[in-house]
């Protein structure tokens, strides 16, 4: 009898076309179940299925009535509406945005009641579920999206359901309700991804963080400054809670960094700085894999096995060309930064793609910055002296080198690609005559901080030796000149030259010289400090032929006051012995090519000081070389000889240089 009951209101109320029949039979649904009771269970199928099917209804007032027939059925049957709780939670979402208030209000009654049911039933599927809130989550309706954030803060408040394990179906579509216009929604987001982030932290062992950290990635890029904020906070934890399994990740998280280190507005400075944090953690996490990754490596080889790198490297050096000419200084630095912690824990790895970066970074000694100046040539010194650049070289070995800087033996502690980038550095001079005037300098004395001063002035003097341009030759030698004679960094290669105590800085000695012999003045201020005056006064006997122009007397005067400098102190000292003929022979030779000026009377004033009996006693003693003195092996001949004939190349070279010029005005 009940069943024919049940049966008669579904098929000819509910089903019926006429609207007042539909709400006649819901209300008459509605009292059969709650007359029935607890026994109103065994029919929920005959209940519950014609009032969804009234939820669905164009009349409004149906949907209305629909609601709140099915909102008494299951305040009688509660557990008896498991079967269909999810087909309900899809109606409910959809109504949740109806144009009628009433519907709304009913829908709200109805969703609070079934989440109190879902509560109390242990057997409520928490993984089906979600997958239809997941669905719904994407809306980008207001209400559908306040609907679908209830729930989510609903299940995360129900003690005995764990949500982390069903996060990578969430997280995405609550970032996007995150950057809603309407406040109150981006409140509520907001909270719910709070709490979600402080079950990570308590439970981090059941996430699968592999599943989310590309949508939380993309978010980390969000034009809203609350969802990107939130993003890079949620990838800070992810970074410190998950440790290795980001590594796979490193590439498109430093992507998202480099972008947020370029913001500049006050807006975004809470991001700015969240993103330095994660650069951070991200190198500690990079250099702690590194030391674990080679280990392990280590072990396998004797095994003859290998272990996979996971870190992307082929990936991280794109972002890292990307980025490395941003317009953001701060960018750029972190780039750069990243490319020299790499270096130092998978070498062998980055000398890989070592081509590709020598060209970006030596296209980086023209920035604006000297920071990222002084940090490219920190790099360039690492890649130079890293010992992985003599196991990855592609230097050919048995065909014969075109240059022949390239067929001289390595300093020591280099790698090959340490001549490469003295070739490249010398030839970037040579094309950017503004770079060297400018830091030229700054880059010269830095490379002698950070790697062998005597590796890089030996090496500078090989290459100059066979440049063509002997205007840029000129110009370089008188640079390193300066250098060599006035900074602090290269005390001990002066005290080397100084003395020429050793085979080595004999060889060093003469291959400076030749090289300094494209600069007249230069190689007399290095005979003076290896303290070959006989020679020096050899040179300037052959003064005679050079043309003495402006920026000659400039440099002469220059060398006049380095003498009176306290690094020529041995030398105005040598003054008083009694074998200083040749000292100042080349001392009154720099006079007589003075014209009369303040570098005149200092150095006249300085050669009056000398005792004259000293003069006269030189002038009767030769100088008695100590026996076993490496000097007497140098053939200071040749060296002269050498002197001649590049000062003569350098006549040749000016004059067809003037003739080119003539040519050219008179056109």
């Amino acid at each position: 009898m009940v069943e024919k009951i049940i049966r008669s209101l579904s098929r000819d109320f509910t089903l019926s076309h006429n609207p007042n029949y539909k709400k006649g039979g819901l209300i008459g649904l509605a009292a059969a179940a709650v007359a029935l009771g607890k026994d109103s269970g065994s029919y929920a199928t005959d209940f519950i299925r014609p009032v969804m099917t009234c939820m669905k209804d164009s009349d409004s007032r149906v949907r209305y009535y629909a609601c709140e027939s099915l909102y008494n059925i299951a305040k009688v049957t509660r557990t008896g509406i498991l079967p269909f709780f999810n087909e309900m939670f899809d109606l409910l979402a959809n109504l949740c945005t109806d144009t009628d208030q009433n519907v709304r209000i009913g829908v709200e009654l109805l969703d609070r009641l079934i989440k109190d049911v879902a509560t109390e039933t242990p057997s409520f599927s928490t993984a089906a579920f979600v997958t239809h809130l997941r669905d719904k989550i994407f809306t980008k309706a207001p209400l559908g999206r306040q609907f679908a954030v209830s729930w989510v803060t609903f299940l995360h408040a129900v003690p005995t359901i764990d949500l982390t394990p069903y996060l990578p179906e969430l997280v995405d579509g609550l970032f996007l309700i995150l950057s809603d216009p309407n406040s109150e929604i981006r409140k509520l987001a907001e909270v719910a991804l709070g709490e979600l982030l402080e079950d990570i932290h308590k439970s981090h062992a059941n996430v699968n963080f592999e599943l989310m950290v590309n949508e939380v990635l993309v978010h980390t890029n969000s034009y809203d400054e609350l969802t990107q904020y939130t993003a890079l906070n949620w990838l800070k934890d992810f970074v410190l809670l998950s440790q290795e399994t980001m590594i796979p990740f490193t590439s498109k998280i430093l992507e998202s960094i480099f972008r947020c280190l370029a913001y500049s507005d006050d807006a975004r400075k809470g991001s700015k700085e969240i993103a330095r944090q994660i650069n951070g953690a991200m190198m500690k996490l990079v250099s702690e894999y590194a030391k674990t990754w080679k280990i392990k490596a280590e072990e396998a080889a004797q095994l003859q096995e290998t272990v996979p790198l996971l870190l992307q490297t082929e990936s991280i050096i794109r972002v890292l060309q990307t980025f490395v000419d941003h317009e953001s200084l701060s960018t750029r630095l972190s780039v750069l930064r990243w490319m020299y912690h790499l270096f130092i824990e998978i070498s062998d790895e980055m000398f890989r793609f070592i081509e590709e970066l020598f060209s970006c970074l030596l296209k980086r000694l023209c920035d604006s910055s000297d920071e990222i100046v002084l940090l490219v040539l920190e790099i360039l010194s690492e890649i130079s002296s890293n010992p992985a650049g003599n196991r990855t070289s592609k230097e050919p070995k048995d065909e014969a080198p075109t240059n022949a800087v390239a067929s001289e033996p390595l300093p020591p502690l280099m790698n090959p690609y340490f001549k490469q980038f003295m070739m490249s550095l010398s030839s970037t001079f040579s094309s950017d005559r503004q770079l060297l005037d400018e830091r030229g300098s700054m880059i010269i004395r830095q490379l002698c901080l950070l790697l062998h001063p005597n590796a890089i002035y030996q090496t500078f003097g090989q290459l100059l030796l066979e440049e063509t341009d002997l205007e840029f030759a000129a110009k370089m030698v008188q640079y390193l000149n300066t250098i060599l004679m006035t900074s602090s960094e290269l005390f001990d290669l002066r005290n080397q030259l100084k003395d020429l105590k050793t085979e080595e800085s004999c060889a060093l000695f003469c291959c400076l010289y030749k090289t300094w012999c494209h600069q007249p003045v230069a190689a007399v201020s290095l005979c003076l400090l290896s303290q070959n005056y006989e020679h020096t006064s050899a040179i300037l006997q052959e003064m005679i032929d050079i043309e003495v122009t402006v920026n000659f007397l400039i440099e002469v005067d220059k060398l006049v006051q380095l003498i009176e400098s306290p690094i020529f102190t041995y030398l105005r000292l040598q003054l008083l012995q009694n074998d200083n003929e040749y000292l100042l022979k080349s001392l009154y030779g720099l006079l007589m090519l003075l014209p009369q000026s303040e570098a005149f009377d200092k150095l006249k004033h300085r050669l009056e000081c000398v005792p004259t009996y000293m003069n006269q006693m030189g002038s009767r003693m030769k100088k008695q070389v100590e026996t076993g003195d490496l000097r007497e092996k140098i053939d200071f001949n040749l060296l002269l000889e050498h002197f001649r004939n590049l000062q003569a190349t350098h006549r040749i070279y000016k004059k067809k240089q003037r003739l080119t010029e003539t040519t050219v005005s008179w056109k």
